[in-house]
């Protein structure tokens, strides 16, 4: 599998329907998934990210401040050859619910999830080749922070599946990085449960084990606070060198 080609057949959705409140002070009426980074906006990074490994279909979950992405995306800043497809939910749905107002726009048989206020630079064909290696219904994307007392953190065993999800703490850790593989199957099963959030209705409760991990080694962007965001221009611009 070449990485021109990795996500040929893999229809991708972005989560980006969020309310940004912790960030809304700095952007004010711009989404979190239009911040400017680098001179752009954070989607056209992603898109790109996305484009070199051949991503071909991506629909973008919406809802607060839609219309402001329908806008940007109508002047063609950055979509390249994406089919990118847009869907407004009508009200606040969570991440899982998103995912299933969404459903009947994603097609193919494995479906690459992503967070649309993170970023991590990793290599998608190593992550597909470990979903696909695990045999496992769904994998999630991590990465080892220096300081993990934002985020939940992951254990894993020698066997690459999540034991436990951790509480918050001070210090470095292996945190879940907002990306997912999952099988059109399991997909369904969490939709037709009526899941809202997709991190504690979904993954937090599956039993151990069932959860594949990929550890990327990789720098981790998030641009959901202030402070983070203030680091998304020389994380950009370090990738991009």
């Amino acid at each position: 599998m070449r990485s021109e080609d990795a996500l040929a057949n893999i229809d991708v959705a972005v989560l980006a329907g969020g309310l940004g409140t912790r960030i809304r002070g700095v952007l004010g009426d711009t989404p979190k998934v239009l911040a400017p980074i680098a001179g752009r906006a954070f989607l056209g990074h992603l898109l790109d990210y996305l484009s070199t490994y051949g991503s071909r279909r991506v629909v973008l979950c919406l809802g607060h401040l839609a219309d402001r992405v329908t806008a940007w995306l109508a002047r063609g800043d950055s979509a390249g050859t994406i089919d990118v497809v847009c869907q407004i939910e009508p009200r606040p749905l969570g991440t899982a619910g998103a995912l299933g107002y969404v459903r009947k726009e994603l097609r193919s048989s494995t479906i690459l999830v992503v967070n649309g206020d993170t970023f991590l630079d990793a290599d998608l064909r190593a992550f597909i080749a470990s979903h696909r290696l695990s045999g496992a219904e769904a994998s999630m994307l991590c990465v080892t922070v220096e300081d993990a007392s934002r985020f939940v953190r992951v254990e894993i065993g020698p066997d690459s599946r999540v034991r436990r999800f951790l509480d918050k703490a001070p210090g470095a850790g292996t945190i879940n990085a907002g990306v997912y593989l999952f099988s059109a199957a399991f997909l369904d099963r969490f939709v037709a449960a009526g899941a809202v959030s997709l991190e504690r209705d979904v993954l937090e409760k599956l039993p151990a084990g069932t959860l594949n991990a990929h550890v990327a080694k990789a720098r981790f962007l998030d641009i959901g606070t202030p402070e983070s965001l203030a680091t998304a221009a020389s994380v950009i611009a370090g990738r991009e060198s």
